[in-house]
């Protein structure tokens, strides 16, 4: 699954994000969804998200969802 529908995303799952300053060289960070900076139901490149260490950027992988 990717990051590029809302509804496959929830709360305190594990994904993989593309921060702004990293979209050209498409390196990931990875971490914990604390909360959803994208309000409409999708978006191509992926929903923008915060995690819970403060960064910001696209969700690209969802790696777990055990939430």
């Amino acid at each position: 699954m990717n990051g590029k529908n809302r509804k496959d995303l929830a709360i305190g799952m594990y994904v993989a994000i593309v921060e702004k300053h990293n979209q050209r060289s498409g390196e990931r960070t990875e971490g914990v969804i604390k909360r959803f900076l994208t309000k409409s139901p999708q978006h191509p490149h992926g929903i923008k998200v915060m995690l819970e260490t403060g960064e910001v950027g696209r969700v690209q992988e969802i790696l777990e969802d055990d939430y």
